[in-house]
């Protein structure tokens, strides 16, 4: 019998997890047929060796003004519904809340006196099922029930849960008959974020923890198929394919071979604002002797281009800058972001850096357990709070996917420089303090080996077809 299954990638992200892991190498063994629905330009998919894949180009879906309200109220009541005992939610429910004068901005107001009262999970499904009613007749959707009539897969599977214009194309499946399937893609989409696009059929997760939260936050979701498989975002530190020697590492990024090396990895400026502030305290100290002679690698966010750091570029010469090789593919886009796409030679960078760096200090990010996957200490350092002027990273602490972070010991959490300085010097001497801590906050994170994550994965879905 012959088995169809459709991949949707939705961003750059997903790309880098699905695409340049084995994932679609073992789709192709699994099944007879294998279409990827891309919300990327075809073209990124040209250097690669996928012979058996069909490439569908999806075309881009904007929302109306009234999918947009619809949608909103759906999100928010999502956030009503457990602002009270998760600071994530109740901090993401904060960011929601308007600030102008413009006519979206009062409709957003009209939209938390709503669900203020109305936020039940039925309440939640009328508002998708006035969703879907404002975008049933858009052209795009059209289009996407089409596509799916003509390719018929056995079952769709959307790499990302969250972005909203995947509710048209979940909706497409379901009038057509085809079984859906997500991803949860991130470690804090359910503690901290408001709700996923649709409904969909099943869901794969990366631990037992994370299916315990969809079960918390998605009730229905206990009578659905969900399957722990780990996750493909870390597959590529198993591969052979991205490894690389620590000579060529040093040969790369113009270090010493006989020194140390720190990499200090940032977040996006919407996030992680005082990243500047950071490097700058680590380079003085380096300059100064309060840290001893080191490599100091600093890589950017791929989600932007580094200008930010121009200056300390300029006051600072010996810092190395590692700025990810992800190229921006298309502009038209409603989230321009999602459009940035990774070369695998930055997969090779990245897993060098993990590899061959000492210490990794950054603020709060998912990279923590990217080194702590190579067994290298990390370092969180927090300066700002509500009271001191700089931006408030102190909250991140408190959301529920960090707090776990913060009480298992396994990070160092700095709050001013001193701090800083001296947890530096601690963790290059003492690169296996925390190793016990780090071994227990991935077995908990992460539910399965790295080593054939995405076999896992597309044998559950041929079970599912």
């Amino acid at each position: 019998m012959i088995k169809h299954l459709g991949i949707v990638v939705v961003d750059g992200v997903g790309y880098r997890n699905f695409v340049l892991s084995d994932f679609c190498a073992e789709a192709i063994k699994n099944f007879s047929k294998v279409t990827i629905y891309s919300g990327l330009s075809a073209t990124v998919y040209a250097n690669h060796d996928l012979e058996n894949v069909v490439i569908r180009e999806l075309p881009i879906f904007k929302e109306s003004g009234k999918t947009w309200f619809f949608r909103k109220l759906k999100e928010v009541a999502h956030l009503q519904q457990y602002k009270d005992d998760f600071y994530g939610i109740k901090a993401n429910l904060a960011k929601n809340r308007a600030v102008s004068n413009s006519k979206r901005a009062w409709l957003t107001r009209l939209v938390f006196k709503i669900t203020s009262i109305f936020h039940s999970e039925n309440n939640i499904d009328q508002f998708y099922y006035w969703q879907q009613k404002s975008f049933a007749k858009n052209e795009v959707t059209k289009e996407y029930l089409q596509l799916l009539t003509e390719d018929r897969p056995d079952v769709l599977f959307f790499t990302h849960q969250r972005p909203p214009y995947l509710a048209p194309l979940d909706y497409a499946a379901k009038k057509t008959g085809i079984k859906t399937c997500s991803f949860i893609f991130s470690w804090d989409n359910l503690p901290s974020k408001g709700r996923m696009a649709a409904p969909f059929d099943s869901f794969m997760v990366w631990s037992q923890l994370m299916k315990d939260e969809l079960h918390f936050f998605y009730p229905k979701t206990k009578k659905q198929q969900v399957a722990v498989v780990g996750t493909p975002q870390f597959e590529p530190y198993v591969l052979e394919s991205y490894a690389s020697l620590k000579e060529s590492f040093y040969e790369r990024f113009s270090s010493n071979p006989e020194l140390k090396t720190i990499c200090y990895s940032c977040g996006d400026v919407s996030t992680s604002k005082n990243d500047g502030l950071y490097i700058k305290i680590i380079a003085k100290a380096l300059k100064t002797g309060k840290i001893p002679e080191v490599n100091f690698i600093v890589r950017t966010s791929p989600a932007e281009d580094g200008s930010r750091f121009s200056a300390i570029k300029i006051e600072f010469p010996f810092i190395i800058w590692n700025f990810p090789k992800w190229e921006l593919t298309r502009k038209n886009h409603p989230e321009p972001w999602s459009q940035r796409v990774p070369l695998r030679e930055d997969l090779t960078d990245l897993r060098a850096l993990l590899q061959y760096c000492d210490l990794n200090v950054n603020m709060c990010s998912t990279m923590g357990l990217d080194f702590m996957l190579f067994d290298k200490p990390v370092i969180n350092p927090v300066f700002g709070n509500v009271e001191n002027g700089l931006y408030n990273d102190q909250k991140y602490l408190h959301y529920g996917h960090y707090e776990r972070v913060v009480i298992s010991g396994a990070v160092a959490i700095v709050k001013d420089e001193n701090e800083l300085i001296n947890a530096i010097n601690y963790s290059l001497e003492n690169p296996q303090a925390r190793l016990k801590e780090q071994k227990k906050l991935l077995n908990l994170q992460i539910g399965k080996p790295l080593k054939g994550t995405s076999s896992t994965m597309a044998k559950t879905l041929q079970k599912w077809t």
